[in-house]
């Protein structure tokens, strides 16, 4: 049987996902299409209801409820894994919400971190990630968030930071941030998802046991603007016991992040209640 797969080209996910897309695990007779895209792209496609297994943005988790259901494996959640708010010039948190901010993607959990942060900020300009840094460099934009391997970089280019958005959710909420997750489409029979969702936890667990060797030609090719360095900081602050199982505490983050979404816009409401699958 084939599905639709979706995942970005990022280190972490082709980290997360090499052994599984690639055969090097036993996939118990499935085969995937895989479709790798930016995560807005993503996002955009599972409010479609495109695909049959995605990664998303947390951020859009909200939206998309009704047609599909979250995974407990292969996602990026944790604690220090925030997204940044960065500037080429010191700014004063007071004047943020009159500046013009990029952001990557209107439902990405970046844009739900920095609305928490600045609920009152309302000139945004959405970008995908990659862009933001020049953006910011060019002046086009006083400042932007950024995301994946720009936060390790951005200090080399003279940018400055000026709030971690990951560390103001964590002292707020107390919880780890759930950045982006596993979805699976509710039309998927429950036993394929559920038979699925073990074979990315066997994926993760592959990825890990030969991590110490080199990277893998699927990681590189997909990164190959990257440093190796640079990829494996990426799989070091995004792969974690997280992506291969929410757990509980996981689960309440989500929960969590589903209760701040609803906070900043009441107007939305969901009503599906079974948002795991089990």
């Amino acid at each position: 049987m084939k599905f639709t797969l979706g995942f970005s080209p990022c280190p972490n996910d082709t980290f997360i996902f090499d052994a599984l897309v690639n055969h090097k695990i036993d996939t118990e007779g499935l085969e995937f299409e895989v479709h790798l895209e930016d995560v807005q792209t993503l996002n955009e496609w599972a409010l479609q209801g495109k695909l049959d297994f995605s990664k998303i943005s947390y951020g859009v988790l909200p939206l998309v409820l009704n047609n599909y259901i979250l995974l407990n494996s292969g996602g990026a959640l944790g604690k220090g894994v925030g997204p940044l708010l960065i500037s080429k010039f010191e700014t004063r948190n007071s004047k943020l919400e009159d500046l013009t901010i990029a952001i990557p993607g209107e439902n990405t959990t970046a844009h739900l971190l920095f609305s928490l942060a600045y609920p009152n900020a309302k000139n945004k300009v959405f970008k995908v990630f990659h862009e933001i840094e020049d953006a910011v460099l060019n002046e086009e934009v006083d400042a932007g968030v950024i995301i994946h391997e720009n936060r390790f970089t951005y200090h080399l280019k003279g940018l400055l930071k000026i709030v971690d958005l990951g560390e103001y959710w964590e002292e707020k909420l107390q919880v780890p941030i759930p950045l982006g997750g596993i979805i699976t489409n509710r039309k998927t029979d429950q036993q394929i998802s559920l038979q699925v969702d073990r074979l990315i936890k066997k994926s993760v667990a592959y990825a890990f046991a030969n991590y110490q060797t080199e990277l893998t030609d699927y990681i590189k090719i997909h990164s190959q603007e990257m440093s190796e360095d640079v990829m494996r900081q990426h799989i070091n602050l995004y792969v974690n016991s997280y992506s291969h199982n929410l757990g509980e505490n996981g689960r309440t983050a989500v929960l969590k992040l589903l209760e701040v979404y609803q906070q900043l816009h009441p107007e939305i409401k969901t009503t599906v209640q079974n948002i795991f699958i089990d």
